[in-house]
């Protein structure tokens, strides 16, 4: 008897085959499957289950879908396969099938439904961040709901920062982006609040994202899913360009390590931006890992892998932790409200690249020479 077919991943046909057929050759790029010691959680392994549940060759039932909420959307394995699969965009298509289904996982479903809820304290938390927004402007700016929501500090350091490199006045977005909805597989809600703040954006210029996931989000999957947007551009973009007005050497003598977030650096593309900011404050280059750039690790904390596979999320942060520890610790510095979110739920120094920014343009500069 043939098995309900998954529609959804039609598109995929050729992307599923390249990675059915290949001899694992990224097997050692997924951090999930790395911490939990599972060639089913490897990504030829969830591919193969999404390529024959595609084909109704396995049932699209909670055993075998639930293997796409095993991936931390970190892009590892593309980067390590000679084709650039799109591993991450497949399984989230996968969960958006099971999602339609029934079959995603309870605490999954549970993120789903509490969007709005979300929304809500996200709209809050912003009215207390920015209690006069401004109407009319040329550029808007998406903070990001983890700014906003877990780190308000943060997000009111990187609002003056932002206030003083854009030099002009800026919308703030109200709207959610969406993105915790499209991870869930809840593609409906995920596309309303991208209409939204779509919406939210009319008649701008541009749109500065400060979240490089929500960037990803923006300028990747809007355009996938059909919602049309002003140019999108990643607030380190904005930073990078402004580096004249960034205090030279101010943190001379700190010991800083730069951990490439997921969604900036593999999402993004931006590596020696990032870099180049650390270095101006630093006046050399900031300390990193043995893996970095393209190959570098995952913190653990992208697309709902804390809530679907909560202690896998804290192995594979814990691994990057006592590489840094090892390596002489410090303070580790990422660029990922996320990132920063699991590394200080883990108990060490951690802080956001923008915040850093932030506290250091509004500090004298040492004295040189």
């Amino acid at each position: 008897m043939k098995l309900r077919a998954l529609p959804l991943l039609a598109p995929h046909e050729a992307t599923l085959e390249r990675c059915v057929y290949c001899p694992k050759l990224s097997r050692a790029s997924c951090p999930v499957s790395n911490v939990e010691a599972s060639e089913t959680l490897s990504p030829w392994g969830k591919m193969s289950i999404a390529y024959f549940a595609a084909r109704g060759d396995v049932p699209s039932d909670a055993e075998h879908l639930e293997t796409a909420w095993a991936c931390s959307g970190c892009y590892g394995c593309r980067e390590r396969c000679e084709h650039k699969n799109e591993v991450a965009t497949v399984l989230f298509d996968v969960r958006a099938e099971a999602f339609a289904l029934g079959v995603a996982p309870e605490a999954v479903t549970r993120i789903a439904r509490d969007s709005r809820s979300r929304d809500v304290e996200y709209e809050r938390a912003l009215s207390e961040l920015d209690p006069n927004p401004t109407a009319n402007a040329h550029t808007a700016v998406v903070l990001g709901c983890s700014y906003a929501r877990h780190h308000p500090d943060v997000a009111r350091s990187i609002l003056r920062l932002a206030t003083r490199l854009l030099g002009t006045g800026f919308r703030l977005v109200q709207s959610c982006c969406g993105l915790p909805s499209y991870h869930a597989g809840d593609h409906a809600t995920f596309v309303a609040n991208a209409q939204r703040t779509a919406a939210q954006c009319e008649g701008v210029e541009r749109i500065v994202v400060i979240d490089p996931g929500c960037a990803v989000a923006m300028s990747q999957v809007y355009p996938r899913l059909g919602v049309r947007s002003a140019p999108v551009v990643p607030f380190i973009d904005v930073v990078y360009r402004e580096l004249d007005k960034i205090p030279a050497r101010v943190l001379e003598g700190q010991r800083l390590r730069w951990t490439d977030p997921c969604q900036l650096g593999r999402g993004l593309g931006r590596y020696d931006e990032p870099r180049s900011v650390l270095a101006r404050l630093l006046g050399a280059p900031p300390e990193g890992f043995l893996r970095e750039r393209e190959h570098a690790g995952c913190s653990g904390a992208g697309a709902l892998l804390p809530v679907a596979r909560p202690e896998a999320s804290r192995q594979i942060a814990d691994e990057l932790i006592a590489e840094h520890e090892r390596r002489g610790a410090g303070t580790l510095v990422t660029g990922c409200a996320e990132s920063l979110r699991r590394f200080r739920s883990r108990g060490v120094a951690a802080i956001d690249l923008f915040e850093l920014v932030a506290k250091a343009c509004e500090t004298e500069p040492r004295a040189s020479g």
